[in-house]
């Protein structure tokens, strides 16, 4: 009867389940005991059966003991319903603290102030996170699973029904907190994301820039027609090349843009980027008008020499056909040669005027 009157409940699901064992084994010497009751009650029916003298002490005593066993064995079943209530209890709480616990331990990676410092490390933090948050998402139905367990068990064990209230509110408690820290991490996480996906794309922008810029410095004058019709062909190349990253130019400055309206951390390193990247730009445009001027003086200057040249050669000729003394022996020689003169003057009024 001491076993079935303890008010011991244990103070933890470990302890709950000891109790229950020695229950058990109390409840197997129970049973065995029932035989022994059973016996006590045959022989007493004989007793009386045949009329003993002590009937009625034997009847009283049977009572007693019957009385004795009933209550024995009720006493026993209200201590095995203590002890399945309090199991629940305590398996609750021991689900509530280990669940607790994993949120607490995400929730230290969450606090992490280590937002990426390049794009590559950012994007392997959002990976990471969005593997938290599936976690997250799949520990919500257990959360909930809880809670519905909770208002259960207080209606089913009102006597415990503060404490495991006080459990609840620490688990949502913790969940709302955690849920915050997710959402603000990913949010940090992604303008982090955005700073690096721009800073990437500048770095990319101003390396292209100054290559070339490299390239279009890179050529010499030329010093004939061929060589200078090549450089403005070349030049006219990188033009187009230029006008193809336009989109690229375009596109990082709406990002830089859209940082600044957002307000965004970085805000100052964007606007001096930005500024680095339209100056970068103008220069290199700067750069290149710069070129085709030149390149289009030294075209000029080419053909100028080419054509001095082209004059030069015809009036070496023509002077040996000046200088020649020769005029003729006869009427036709005479009117031969002053056909050839008269073809002589043509082509000198023609190239009169391509000196002119």
């Amino acid at each position: 009867e001491a076993i079935v009157t303890s008010e011991e409940l244990g103070q933890d699901l470990e302890h709950v389940e000891v109790l229950q064992k020695k229950f058990e084994e109390f409840q197997t010497d129970l049973a065995a005991h029932e035989e022994r009751v059973n016996e006590v009650n045959q022989f007493a029916g004989k007793l009386i059966q045949e009329q003993h003298p002590e009937e009625e002490l034997i009847k009283s005593k049977q009572d007693e003991v019957n009385a004795s066993w009933q209550r024995l064995k009720g006493l026993a079943q209200q201590r095995q319903g203590k002890l399945f209530g309090a199991a629940e209890v305590q398996r609750f709480n021991r689900d509530v603290d280990e669940t607790i616990s994993w949120i607490k331990e995400k929730g230290q990676l969450m606090a992490s102030d280590d937002f990426g410092r390049d794009l590559a490390s950012v994007q392997a933090l959002l990976r990471k996170h969005e593997g938290l948050e599936r976690d997250l998402a799949a520990l919500e139905d257990k959360v909930k699973a809880l809670c519905a367990e909770a208002d259960r068990l207080q209606q089913s064990h009102p006597i415990n029904a503060s404490q495991i209230q006080v459990k609840r509110e620490e688990l949502i408690a913790n969940w709302e907190q955690i849920r915050t820290l997710a959402a603000e991490r990913h949010a940090r996480l992604n303008d982090s994301y955005r700073l690096q996906r721009f800073l990437a794309d500048f770095r990319d922008l101003t390396s292209w820039v100054t290559e070339m810029k490299a390239l279009i410095n890179a050529d010499e004058l030329a010093n004939d027609v061929a060589g200078a019709e090549a450089l403005l062909d070349r030049h006219q190349e990188h033009k187009g090349e230029i006008d193809a990253h336009e989109d690229s130019f375009k596109s990082a400055d709406e990002s830089g843009q859209a940082l600044l309206a957002a307000g965004h951390y970085a805000s100052d390193e964007v606007k001096e980027k930005l500024t680095i990247l339209s100056d970068e730009r103008a220069a290199l445009l700067e750069l290149w008008e710069l070129r085709r001027q030149q390149y289009e003086q030294c075209m000029d200057l080419q053909l100028f020499y080419r054509d001095t040249e082209q004059v030069d050669n015809w009036m070496s000729k023509q002077e040996a056909f000046l200088l020649n003394e020769d005029l003729g022996d006869s009427l036709d020689s005479v009117e031969a040669l002053l056909k050839k003169h008269e073809d002589f003057e043509k082509s000198l009024s023609a190239q009169e005027e391509k000196i002119t």
